[in-house]
């Protein structure tokens, strides 16, 4: 038995037809309720009587659109995109064809024509890439993946804050976490060290392709191809890892999974919303944490190698920069200047390039060589411009921020800024006219006061600008708030500007 397809609409009129046939119903009502004529309604009637169900179904279906283009059309078309487009997608190459061969085709037709040839395939036909699970490593501490999670932790309790995840990859386990307003190589230090101090240093750390991590292509041609955080884990013997793909750091990625969930609801029973409060319940949340979910082990040595000098880690975990000393024994970082106490060693520095180590408690210091510099701030440098901010998702909302609040700052200044120069040009004008009490016999004197010397360019606008004072000053008492100004009166005194 052969299979019909038909529509919603031709099965309904299957029953519609089927009660006209048995006589229930008129001919005028089911062409009602079909929607058609009583012409097309008796013609359908008899194509149900002879051929039954199946004849309603249309007979266009399946065979080639009345529409379609000539078969040459296409024949030409395809030939241009195999010769010229055949990397190209369906869009651009409909747009190529109207643009350089003035052949019309619409993108779909072509996509259903390159898909026929193999020259494109259906998005839901591609093969989706498929990410192999990764065994675990065998010790703690000899891969430890790190990441930051962005996201709504106090809900609408607070403001978005950032979670920074550190999590062994042998076990599962979380070695720390660290909530933070969003992730800076500044908090990458800070939590560093908080692991060193609690667990010593692993073999490595397995991160994303965050500029915090690794370098682009073109700070690369300008630098020496590592960041801030990569020189302090070279300095500490850590190496650090970037993955290709979120999946391959798929331990940290369903970490944050389950602490957005969990985390977020904890932080909801304790009715905790701000960063400090919720730093302060981590470490008994982390513990329950790995409680219920840390797996052990497959091998029982712990490779995380101790701290022998605190010292070398904080130096090594803050931001250095060079710069030049200059003949009068200056450099300026960060929009300061500073000025080296000028000492002997200090002298041969000069056109040098000493080191600025600015660390994440706000200390600064500068050295060469090992050898600590003594240095004052003579000057700040507020009205440098800065450069375009290149911010990734993560640091867009802190961006933002920042954005707003140093708007909000030119604004407050700019308004109290023309709020004292309005107030000095009264004030000066106050001053510059004759005192209240001697208005009125000014007006009796036969020599009529005037402005002092304007200090006006136009020596036009300055004679208007006294003839309206003259007149102010001779009728100080009766004054008009109702008198129009004629237009011979405006000329007269704005006549000679």
């Amino acid at each position: 038995m052969a299979v019909v397809s038909m529509s919603e609409t031709e099965l309904a009129r299957v029953g519609v037809l089927g009660e006209v046939s048995a006589g229930r119903l008129s001919a005028d009502h089911a062409a009602g309720l079909m929607g058609v004529s009583r012409r097309q309604a008796f013609r359908l009637l008899r194509r149900f009587r002879d051929g039954g169900a199946s004849a309603l179904a249309s007979r266009l279906r399946g065979q080639p659109s009345n529409r379609r283009l000539p078969e040459g059309v296409r024949a030409m078309i395809m030939t241009a995109v195999r010769e010229r487009y055949a990397d190209f997608g369906p869009t651009l190459a409909a747009e190529k064809l109207t643009a350089l061969h003035g052949l019309t085709v619409s993108r779909e037709t072509l996509r259903q024509w390159m898909m026929a040839e193999g020259l494109w395939t259906d998005r839901k036909a591609r093969a989706k890439p498929i990410h192999q699970p990764r065994g675990r490593r065998e010790c703690l501490g000899e891969l430890v993946q790190i990441d930051g999670s962005r996201h709504w932790w106090f809900e609408d309790r607070g403001p978005p804050c950032t979670l920074l995840v550190y999590i062994d990859d042998a076990t599962s386990r979380l070695m720390h976490l660290a909530f933070v307003c969003s992730e800076t190589a500044f908090d990458y230090f800070r939590a560093t060290r908080a692991y060193l101090e609690a667990h010593g240093k692993p073999v490595a750390f397995y991160s994303d392709k965050h500029s915090i991590f690794r370098v682009t292509k073109a700070e690369v041609a300008d630098g020496d191809g590592i960041t801030q955080f990569g020189r302090a884990l070279h300095e500490l013997n850590i190496d650090i890892i970037c993955a290709n793909s979120p999946q391959a750091k798929g331990r940290v990625e369903r970490a944050n999974k389950t602490l957005q969930d969990r985390l977020v609801k904890e932080l909801r029973l304790r009715d905790i919303s701000t960063i400090e409060a919720a730093n302060a319940m981590l470490p008994g949340f982390l513990a329950e944490y790995n409680r219920r979910f840390a797996k052990p082990p497959r091998g029982l040595k712990d490779l995380h190698r101790q701290v022998s000098a605190w010292a070398e880690v904080d130096a090594a975990l803050t931001w250095k920069e060079e710069r030049t000393v200059s003949n009068s024994l200056t450099l300026q970082y960060d929009k300061v200047l500073f000025l080296l106490e000028p000492s002997e060693f200090a002298r041969s520095l000069v056109r040098r390039r000493a080191t600025v180590f600015d660390y994440p408690d706000g200390r600064l210091e500068i050295r060469y060589c090992g050898r600590l510099l003594p240095y004052i701030t003579i000057d700040k440098l507020p009205h440098v411009p800065r450069p375009t901010p290149v911010v990734g998702r993560k640091e867009l909302d802190e961006a933002l921020g920042e954005a707003k609040a140093e708007q909000a700052r030119r604004d407050a200044e700019g308004s109290m800024s023309a709020t004292a120069g309005t107030k000095a040009v009264v004030d000066e004008c106050e001053a510059a006219l004759p005192p209240a009490a001697d208005r009125h016999h000014a007006a009796q004197a036969p020599v009529v006061p005037r402005l002092p010397k304007s200090e006006f360019a136009d020596d036009r606008l300055a004679a208007a600008l006294a003839f309206v004072h003259d007149q102010h000053v001779r009728q100080p008492v009766k004054r008009s708030t109702s008198a129009p100004v004629r237009s011979g009166q405006a000329n007269h005194i704005f006549g000679t500007m």
